[in-house]
């Protein structure tokens, strides 16, 4: 049958193509958002699980190594070892060298590096990286190795403790001065905010144990404040934080708020024995 002279024909479009396209597009883009969030979520799993299992592991190892060698060779009498000299993320304070590529406000005041403590005569300094004493929080149920420098790389990011190069030996007149990171990598020092007046900390070399007790803490102050690791500590930011006479200090610095580090937490202790 003929249409009539002026009726419209109906078009019928088909349109299943096009949604196909869509669909395929959206399938894609879910995909792609799925596949992102698992990649973070791995990144996120390595950087505040894996790493601070590497690196607990690596420490605790170093330990054993170090004070089983202790109790092997007996220590060797020295003659003193005076480190007063001064110098200043993660948990460094910005301004000393480092002896190597240093975190986020790595220290450096143009301190020079001292001998390391109850080094041997004849026996050459430990390089930087070395560890050389094992550092003990009983409060904390914290037991880690100090090594030399606060190299990110060799030594901070290895779980250990890194001993701020121009500070004094332990044990010595001045200030033994130790950064660590809070967060990842082993995180030593992720609970030095709970530490108190009078909670006793532990430095074992090869030729002894030191004893210092909490005395200060200043909970927040810049990456720059140089002042805190000097050779008698204080702060140049807070003033009021620190002391005015010589005597036998120990520092510990990390950064603050955790998983932040635009301040540093600093933690004074003095020598009891």
């Amino acid at each position: 049958m003929r249409a009539r002279v002026g009726q419209r024909v109906p078009v019928v479009v088909q349109s299943r193509g096009r949604r196909r396209t869509g669909a395929r597009v959206l399938w894609v883009c879910a995909e792609t958002v799925v596949t992102c969030g698992v990649v973070v979520l791995l990144l996120v799993v390595h950087q505040l699980w894996w790493t601070n299992q590497q690196a607990r592991a690596e420490a605790l190892q170093q330990v054993r190594v170090l004070e089983r060698e202790w109790d092997i060779s007996p220590p060797v009498p020295t003659s003193p070892v005076t480190g007063t000299g001064s110098s200043a993320g993660s948990g460094a304070v910005s301004g000393a060298d480092a002896g190597g590529s240093s975190p986020s406000g790595a220290p450096s005041d143009g301190a020079t590096r001292r001998p390391a403590p109850d080094a041997a005569p004849g026996r050459s300094d430990p390089a930087p990286s070395d560890a050389f004493a094992v550092l003990r929080i009983p409060r904390l149920g914290l037991t880690v190795p100090v090594a030399q420098g606060i190299s990110k790389r060799s030594v901070l990011d290895k779980g250990y403790v890194g001993h701020y190069p121009g500070t004094a030996a332990p044990g010595r007149t001045g200030n033994f001065a130790l950064a660590g990171h809070r967060n990842t990598h082993g995180e030593p020092f992720r609970y030095i905010n709970r530490l108190a007046e009078g909670d006793v900390i532990s430095v074992r070399t090869r030729g002894a144990t030191y004893t210092y007790r909490v005395d200060q803490i200043l909970p927040r102050t810049a990456p720059r404040d140089v002042g805190v690791v000097r050779a008698v500590p204080r702060s140049i930011v807070k003033p009021s934080y620190g002391y005015d006479a010589p005597g036998a200090y120990l520092t510990l610095t990390t950064c603050t708020p955790e998983f932040s580090s635009a301040y540093r937490l600093v933690v004074w202790a003095k020598l009891v024995s």
